[in-house]
């Protein structure tokens, strides 16, 4: 007569959170979605990390770190190698995603709370619940935080490491023993070179979080601008919540998943945040493909055949980005993975590492789009780089006096042009 008392006790527990959460806590109650990403995993099954997973997984960071010393000019960005269980993970890389998601989830969280204040309500009425207003807001707060963390729970029996979608979770390196082990299911290949070779790709992404500082804020910043032209579709809304049980988590996580709810607007700003967001994604992957490779020719066996497992679940699409798209209306693909790592190989050749490494030294420097469609003069384009004008000379006086040199030389403007400048 009552219904399951599991699912009565969780309506409950959600209930009693929402109640508790502070009405300027923010778009989304975090402390509930945190319990029931938690919830989730511990259901599936979270053991606790073992010490000597733990001395296993920071052996492999270690010696990973100095694998990459041998094939990149960036330096360490291991510095506290650590091993997580999947409520880690959660209770780590929580922070990074309250700021990716809170700028969709208040779009929700409002729209759902008008929607279901003013349904049949006159305007009079309308005025007059402000109180009421209040609590409708708390309770779209609820069940946003709800289906949050019923998608981290899920991420989270998926993922192996912090960096597995080409964000910075979480500014330490660390890599997950249970992940690891689904990683390796039905792959021919020992679990030590599986830890080795995810620990390389770990420690990779690591460099370059830790020691590009514009990097981060440039990924974070592209998700950002591009959530900020996500809509609400308000229509669809108020046809799937006529009837809602909210003591039923099931029909809340199926009114709110799968992301269609989410509409982004084809704006052209929206349309730039989405072309640099991709490009960097492609360019960061591409990266960390090439010098992981580099780093494990010669000493793992099985790292070609792992990296095709890497490159196919990366550019397919896998769990990690339908969770990605159902928290911001956003999918997290490299789609063009292959033609940044066949880039960056090329300026391997070409400069050397250090020159290749150096690009990263400022964005202006990096390569665009139209760069991964044609490779090659991008590479061949410029075989060094002076960058000692962009700090004191940012008008860049330097080409009109070396148009005066050419004049006076005598106006060859083909010898002018092919000739290297005094110095360099």
């Amino acid at each position: 007569m009552f219904g399951n008392p599991e699912q009565i006790a969780a309506a409950m527990r959600q209930f009693a959170d929402m109640l508790s959460a502070s009405p300027d806590a923010g778009p989304v109650n975090w402390e509930m979605a945190k319990n029931i990403a938690r919830h989730a995993v511990v259901a599936e099954g979270d053991p606790s990390v073992m010490e000597g997973e733990r001395r296993q997984i920071a052996e492999a960071l270690n010696l990973a770190d100095l694998w990459l010393n041998e094939v990149t000019a960036l330096p360490s960005g291991v510095v506290t190698p650590q091993a997580w269980s999947r409520s880690e993970w959660i209770e780590k890389t929580v922070p990074v995603w309250k700021q990716l998601c809170d700028p969709v989830a208040a779009r929700m969280v409002e729209t759902m709370g008008g929607t279901l204040g003013a349904a049949g309500l006159p305007p009079e009425a309308q005025a007059m619940a402000g109180p009421l207003m209040g609590m409708l807001r708390q309770m779209g707060s609820m069940m946003v935080g709800q289906q949050i963390g019923q998608a981290l729970g899920s991420l989270a029996r998926e993922v192996v490491g912090s960096t597995d979608i080409g964000l910075p979770l979480s500014d330490t390196a660390a890599l997950l023993p249970g992940g690891i082990a689904a990683f390796g299911q039905g792959l021919e290949t020992p679990s030590d070179e599986i830890r080795l070779y995810l620990a390389l790709r770990e420690a990779a992404h690591h460099r370059l979080f830790q020691h590009v500082p514009w990097l981060r804020g440039h990924l974070l910043g592209a998700v950002e601008e591009y959530a900020q032209g996500i809509t609400v579709d308000v229509s669809a809304l108020e046809e799937k919540l006529q009837g809602l049980d909210i003591s039923n988590p099931a029909q809340i996580q199926e009114v709110l998943g799968g992301g269609e709810l989410l509409k982004p607007e084809e704006t052209e700003r929206q349309k730039a945040a989405l072309a640099r967001l991709e490009t960097a994604l492609a360019l960061v992957e591409g990266w960390v493909a090439t010098v992981v490779n580099a780093a494990a020719e010669g000493k793992l066996p099985s790292a070609v055949a792992l990296a095709e497992t890497v490159r196919r679940r990366r550019a397919t699409g896998g769990p990690a980005e339908r969770t990605f798209a159902t928290l911001v209306g956003l999918e997290l693909r490299p789609r063009r993975l292959r033609e940044a790592a066949a880039l960056w190989s090329a300026l391997t050749g070409e400069r050397g590492v250090d020159g290749r490494d150096s690009l990263w030294g400022h964005p202006d420097l990096m390569p665009t789009a139209d760069d991964l469609d044609n490779p090659d003069a991008f590479v061949k384009g410029e075989a060094e780089l002076d960058l000692s004008g962009l700090d004191d000379q940012p008008g860049g006086p330097q080409e009109p006096e070396r148009s005066q040199e050419r004049e006076q030389d005598g106006g060859d403007e083909t010898g002018g042009k092919d000739d290297p400048a005094p110095g360099r």
